[in-house]
């Protein structure tokens, strides 16, 4: 006689403490391998736990997952009804996480799995700053098509011109940050490109760890130069608007000493 919980695995007791989070729109043809790597990985991380966020996919990206959670209690997936976006799914992601520290990566394994490590290294440091809020991930030797890799050049240098971010490529989806930090950020669709100006924004202190790259291996790209031109514009503008207007006075509580023995005894 089979066990009354056949078909189920006993999730963990003890609270993730890294969250990784990767958006995926008809990526089908991606799960498999992604969350292979991604397993590879996880002994080399504290307590963990991964959520893949189907953005309204048209294939099968959501059965899949389903498949591979039979065996796979660390395994969450949530589920848009329609397409929201890649940052709608990355906060989406973000507010289900239990863990406080939290690292994403797209879903088309461009970004590889074996880099989340060294990405969520610095905030797991011991001796780490408690301003440390964001650690953004700089592609490099990017394995794009030569049109794709000179539109993000000059996007990405004219966003570090308008915002001075002190960041060289805001597009590469490996990032690691505070879950707390990364809540309190204003939400706004394609604020993902904009992260590490969006937490020096907020006070955070932001660092860069370069990360391989690889060819997209299956599946096709959600993007085109003209569709990340036409948004980008305006995004550029609003962030720019919001790091004008943001709010630079801090509060320190001011408590008052408390009162000797005797003088609270009379």
């Amino acid at each position: 006689m089979m066990q009354a919980d056949a078909g189920f695995i006993k999730r963990s007791s003890q609270l993730p403490v890294v969250t990784i989070i990767s958006p995926m729109h008809n990526e089908a043809e991606n799960v498999a391998a992604l969350i292979s790597e991604i397993e590879a990985i996880r002994p080399a991380l504290p307590q963990s736990e991964v959520i893949l966020v189907d953005d309204g996919s048209r294939d099968k990206t959501a059965e899949l997952i389903v498949e591979h959670q039979q065996s796979r209690p660390w395994l969450r997936l949530l589920q848009h009804a329609v397409a929201g976006g890649q940052s709608a799914a990355v906060h989406s992601g973000v507010r289900a996480a239990r863990g406080q520290i939290i690292c994403t990566l797209d879903g088309d394994l461009q970004n590889p799995p074996a880099e989340i490590p060294k990405m969520c290294a610095p905030l797991l440091d011991a001796s780490a700053a408690e301003t440390l809020g964001l650690v953004a991930g700089q592609r490099a030797r990017r394995q794009d098509t030569l049109s794709k890799r000179l539109a993000s050049r000059f996007a990405n240098r004219l966003r570090a011109w308008v915002l001075k971010d002190a960041t060289r490529d805001t597009g590469c989806g490996l990032k690691a940050f505070r879950r707390e930090a990364f809540l309190d950020l204003p939400f706004f669709n394609h604020m993902h490109r904009y992260l590490p100006a969006l937490f020096a924004r907020a006070g955070w202190e932001v660092t860069h760890v370069d990360v391989a790259h690889r060819e997209r291996s299956g599946g096709v790209s959600k993007y085109t130069n003209l569709q990340r031109a036409l948004v980008g514009a305006s995004d550029l503008l609003g962030v720019a608007w919001l790091i004008a207007r943001a709010k630079t006075a801090r509060a320190q509580e001011i408590v008052a000493p408390r009162a000797s023995n005797s003088k609270a005894a009379e």
